[in-house]
C-alpha cells in the first residue's frame, strides 16, 4: 500500500485516539498496520548494502550480531536473511551504520 495513504490513516487514527473515541490497545493495532513491509534480500542485495557502506563481511557480521559464514552464506545465495536479520539489513539499508551505535 502506498506509504502516503498509510501515513493519513495513521495521522487520522491519532486525531481519533486524542478525541478519546478510541483507546491505546486499538492505537497499537494501527500503529502495527502502518509499519513498512520489511523486504526479502537476495544475496545481491546484501552485497550492494555491504558496499554502500563499505563493509567487509566481518564488519556486518558484527554489526548484526551474526558469524561470518552466515553472511558469506546470505552473499552465495546458499541461505537468506528471515526474521530479526531481514529486519536488521533494513534498518541499515535506511538508516544507516549510525543506527547501531
Amino acid at each position: 500500500m502506498n506509504s502516503r495513504i498509510l501515513e493519513e490513516v495513521h495521522e487520522t487514527a491519532r486525531g481519533i485516539l486524542d478525541a478519546g473515541v478510541i483507546d491505546e490497545k486499538r492505537m497499537e493495532e494501527y500503529d502495527a498496520l502502518c509499519l513498512p513491509r520489511v523486504p526479502e534480500y537476495s544475496a545481491r542485495d546484501i552485497k550492494k548494502i555491504r558496499s554502500l557502506y563499505s563493509l567487509n563481511q566481518k564488519q556486518l557480521a558484527a554489526i548484526m550480531n551474526i558469524s561470518d559464514s552466515t553472511v558469506q552464506k546470505w552473499e552465495r545465495g546458499a541461505k537468506k536473511p528471515a526474521g530479526s536479520s531481514r529486519k536488521l539489513l533494513y534498518i541499515l539499508e535506511k538508516k544507516g551504520i549510525s543506527a547501531f551505535l
